[in-house]
Formats: structure tokens, C-alpha cells, sequence
């Protein structure tokens, strides 16, 4: 992977802190037989749990770090082994609030049907970690808006994620990785960190904000030191993530281009439909992991 030059300046790492850690630990052990048999839950419902639980049992923390004085900023931590190649900052869609909390031994959130959160199993294995960031402590009420996702506070705690990451895997790569809304979260933050992230990953990219939103089809991508993949389904009928403006993007950046998949089973900017890959998470996720690690990957997915 190339790396471009970049002149934004660069938030200070060193006034980022992490002010207190607090772990809850948890194991995976749900099999598909009792999910999906004497359970008997709901297709979608069993299908989001087997996602998430995908990958081999291992440890999940509830991690809370400090990047902003009076702030904290909380995200969900699993991992495999303690020597990951790759370390994934999820960014869910939205308006980002996971509300992480443990409920009965168990790490609970409300956007389990987002692709990102849903796909964390499928993310996690013994070369890559997986970290999602939840909002804030002072965007607990409503989530985030776009100022918010684009601003220099939200930097400021995710810069404190990275920097908690670097010290628990200081061998691996961290990569920031956003869906939908989430990728206003990662390409303005990647730009602001320059060097202290590896990679930059859009899925679902929002191009057009609206008349109150923000999207990012003028912003300047080549301005993220670090490489960029974006990653997007060409049946996304979502009106502020047209494919053609990833596709216009093709030619400068990496693009793995995704078709098919299951009928929607949710609006067209929902994620139970092509906007959050339905029916092609797997193939999706593991392309994007090809990428991270360095490994071929397909530019398209039928």
C-alpha cells in the first residue's frame, strides 16, 4: 500500500490520556442449534446473533477511555489473541449510539442490526481485533450529529481510543471503519490523525447530507495520509449514497464493488438491505480484512 502526503495538522496524542479502563469480560458460547432450534427466534434475529458470534470464543471489554477533560469515550473491545496483526475501529451508522452495557454476564447494545456492529464476530479472529467505538459521554441522549462527527472533540476521543489500542496490540496496524453515517467519523478523523492510523476504510459512504446533513462528495480523500479502500454495493438505493459517486472514486482509490444478496428486509438506508450488504456479510467482510492484512482481494463480489 502507497501512502499519500498529507498537511493537516495533526491533533497532539500526547494530551490524550486514557484517564480509567473498565473491563467486562465475556464468553461466546451460543450455539446454532439452540439459537435457531429451541429458541425458535426469528430468522433476522437468529441471523444477527450468529454473525456476531461467528468467530471462536473469546474475550469482550467494555472499554472507557478519557481523550477530553470532564469526557469519556467507551467502546466495546474483542479480541482473540493478544498479538493481533490488525486492530478495527468499527463506526456504526446513525447516529452512533450503541448504549454498551453488560446485562447478565453479557455485553448488550442497541444497534445490533447495524452491518458493522452485526458483522463484529465475522471481523474478529486470531489475526484481526475488533473495537467499537460507542458515542461519547456527552452525546449519551441523542447520539451523534454530523457537526459532532466532524468536529475536532470527536478526534479528540477517538485519537484516545487509538492511542489505548496502541498499547495494548503495539504490534498491530489500526484501521478506522466506517458505515453509512459512520464514515464522516472516519474520514475526518483518519484525516485529522495522519500517521497514528494505517488505514481508512468507507463502506456505504454517505455522499449527500441533505439540507441539514453532511456528506463527503467534495471531500478530499487524498488529504487521509493513510491508504483508503472504499467498499460499496452497487444496488445501494439509498438517495445519499448513490454508487456511482464511489464508482467515480474508483479510479483514484481502491473499491470493491458488492451485488447481490438477500430481498431488503428494511428501507433502502436501513441495514437490512444492499445499504448494510444483507445477505452478503461474510464475503464483504472478508474482502475488507484482505485488504487490511495485505492479502488479494476481490474488486467485486456477485
Amino acid at each position: 500500500m502507497t501512502r499519500r502526503s498529507v498537511d493537516w495538522p495533526m491533533m497532539p496524542m500526547a494530551a490524550m490520556t486514557t484517564a480509567s479502563h473498565t473491563t467486562q469480560r465475556n464468553r461466546e458460547g451460543m450455539r446454532e442449534r439452540f439459537l435457531c432450534g429451541a429458541a425458535r427466534m426469528p430468522a433476522v434475529a437468529c441471523l444477527l446473533v450468529l454473525l456476531a458470534c461467528a468467530a471462536p470464543a473469546s474475550a469482550e471489554e467494555i472499554v472507557t477511555v478519557s481523550g477530553r477533560k470532564g469526557e469519556t469515550q467507551s467502546y466495546l473491545l474483542m479480541h482473540q489473541t493478544s498479538t493481533p496483526r490488525a486492530v478495527a475501529v468499527l463506526f456504526s451508522g446513525g447516529e452512533g449510539l450503541l448504549r454498551l452495557r453488560m446485562e447478565g454476564g453479557q455485553v448488550r447494545t442497541d444497534a445490533r442490526r447495524n452491518f458493522l456492529v452485526r458483522t463484529r464476530g465475522l471481523f474478529r479472529d486470531a489475526e484481526v481485533a475488533v473495537a467499537i467505538a460507542d458515542v461519547p459521554s456527552d452525546q449519551q441522549r441523542a447520539g451523534m450529529d454530523d457537526g459532532f462527527r466532524t468536529g475536532r472533540d470527536h478526534v479528540a476521543d477517538i485519537a484516545a481510543v487509538v492511542k489505548d489500542l496502541r498499547k495494548r496490540f503495539s504490534g498491530a496496524k489500526i484501521f478506522l471503519v466506517g458505515t453509512s453515517r459512520g464514515t464522516l467519523s472516519a474520514a475526518y478523523v483518519g484525516r485529522a490523525l495522519g500517521g497514528a492510523v494505517d488505514g481508512v476504510i468507507l463502506t456505504s459512504t454517505v455522499f449527500h447530507g441533505g439540507n441539514r446533513g453532511t456528506g463527503l462528495y467534495g471531500f478530499d480523500f487524498a488529504a487521509i495520509k493513510a491508504p483508503v479502500l472504499f467498499v460499496h454495493h452497487a444496488a445501494d438505493a439509498c438517495r445519499a449514497c448513490p454508487y456511482r459517486d464511489a464508482a467515480r472514486l474508483g479510479g483514484r482509490f481502491p473499491l470493491i464493488t458488492v451485488s447481490g444478496g438477500k430481498p431488503a428486509e428494511s428501507d433502502p438506508c436501513e441495514p437490512l438491505a444492499a445499504h448494510g450488504y444483507f445477505g452478503k456479510e461474510a464475503e464483504t467482510v472478508t474482502a475488507i480484512k484482505n485488504w487490511m492484512l495485505e492479502r488479494p482481494f476481490p474488486k467485486a463480489i456477485d
